[in-house]
């Protein structure tokens, strides 16, 4: 990992109050928020409603934090039975925006928000890019998407309410992307760690060597992604590569963001959202520190109020070091990307981190999934890092992938821009089995 830099107070931006504020004061807020978010839900929201009711509990019963365990959890699969506004907790005429997925598989997942919404979404993105290192007068390229879903907007709100300049253009337009960023010398980029690959591939084509790119930090979320894949991207562009971490149903990017003083996993805004860690098969609640899936329930969000919302992300909840609130671990791998072969949990991310121990391989990978006769087959296909000459990579990794993985693999190193590059999220799989 990079050393993190270290800039003088007065050139950066001041913290608010609540982010070094004491625990004591921050546990008596979100009390205080939970209550009223529960009651807000159950009262306007008659899916919520209902699955209190089912499960024996009312808002007047939660007395301390610990009580949000007696509350029943929300799926992805309840958004999408109240499709389209059924969630939303506020009449039609106090919506501002509303957003939906490509409800590719299923019906769509809808969030709306409220004027209030919106700025609250707007604090927390500040927050963040404050928190990554956001210098005044920096330029910031946001490469999140502007369409279906929300992130580039969340980052354009709170980019612009710090005041810094936005430089706007959505991914799948890299070469344009990379003559703005030649032309207009942005110092931060928020961007997928895979579509930051694909820029600086493009960087290297047009013949602008990415570290002389002029680009001081990257804010990257959208999918998970290694530490290993956080050294590649550092050394290679000479940015400092920072996490944060968000999603649509809870508000957008901004719930939680790394700081750059310390880049050991990322502070969750506890003031607006409530973290919990669960067993991911039981739903139990874990102790602190251990690892399951991470769970959040919003104090402050009028338009579409969520109730321990599960975010299948796979995480531990740490304690406070840059800021007073409770830090995550960095997400490398969700429940629901994990694969079963031949009964071996497996995550793209765990072969990631081997790919990337091998310095003649490059960061540009795809796992494909096939049947050979009743059994699954696993190829992995990576690319040969420019320059780099392929001796013993592919028994290497598949030795590696056998001994660390547990599952036998057939690894077949490819020429470099064989593998189609990312435009937005990492397509790291392609299942080939029959359906």
């Amino acid at each position: 990992m990079a050393q993190a830099r270290k800039f003088p107070a007065r050139k950066g931006f001041p913290l608010e109050p609540i982010e070094k504020g004491s625990r004591k004061i921050l546990r008596e807020l979100q009390l205080r928020r939970l209550k009223w978010s529960l009651r807000h839900a159950y009262d306007n929201v008659p899916a919520y409603r209902g699955k209190f009711d089912a499960a024996g509990v009312k808002p007047k019963d939660l007395k301390t934090l610990a009580d949000l365990a007696k509350f029943p959890l929300t799926a992805k699969a309840d958004l999408r039975e109240n499709y389209p506004f059924g969630m939303f907790a506020v009449p039609m005429e106090r919506i501002v925006r509303i957003h939906a997925s490509s409800g590719t598989t299923g019906k769509p997942t809808v969030v709306g928000y409220t004027k209030k919404d919106i700025d609250t979404w707007t604090l927390v993105m500040a927050r963040s890019i404050r928190a990554a290192g956001a210098r005044p007068g920096d330029k910031v390229h946001v490469a999140y998407g502007y369409g279906l879903f929300t992130g580039g907007l969340g980052a354009h709100y709170g980019a612009e309410a710090l005041g810094l300049a936005v430089i706007p253009l959505s991914g799948g337009m890299t070469e344009r992307q990379v003559q703005l960023i030649r032309d207009f010398r942005p110092e931060i980029i928020m961007v997928t760690p895979s579509y930051m690959l694909a820029i600086a591939d493009e960087m290297e084509k047009q013949g602008l060597d990415p570290r002389q790119a002029g680009l001081r930090i990257g804010i990257f979320g959208a999918e998970p992604w290694t530490n290993e894949m956080r050294k590649q991207i550092e050394a290679r562009t000479s940015l400092d590569a920072i996490d944060i971490y968000g999603l649509s149903e809870v508000i957008g990017p901004g719930v939680a963001q790394e700081c750059i003083e310390t880049k050991d996993g990322l502070t969750i805004w506890e003031d607006h959202f409530y973290p919990e860690i669960v067993h991911p098969e039981t739903g139990a609640v874990l102790p602190e520190g251990e690892k399951g899936e991470l769970v959040f329930t919003s104090l402050t969000k009028e338009a579409m109020p969520v109730v321990r919302y599960r975010t299948r992300d796979l995480t531990r909840l740490l304690p406070p070091t840059a800021r007073s609130m409770r830090r995550m671990e960095k997400i490398t791998g969700r429940s629901d990307d994990m694969l079963i072969i031949r009964g071996v949990n497996v995550f793209p991310t765990q072969i990631e981190e081997l790919i990337l121990k091998h310095k003649e391989l490059s960061p540009h990978y795809v796992m494909e999934l096939s049947k050979e006769g009743p059994l699954d087959h696993l190829t992995v296909m990576v690319e040969l890092a420019p320059g780099a000459a392929d001796a013993q990579s592919a028994a290497s990794l598949q030795h590696e992938i056998k001994a660390y993985v547990g599952v036998t693999a057939e690894v077949k190193v490819v020429p470099i821009s064989s593998i189609e590059r990312s435009i937005g999220k990492a397509k790291r799989v392609i299942d080939k089995r029959p359906k």
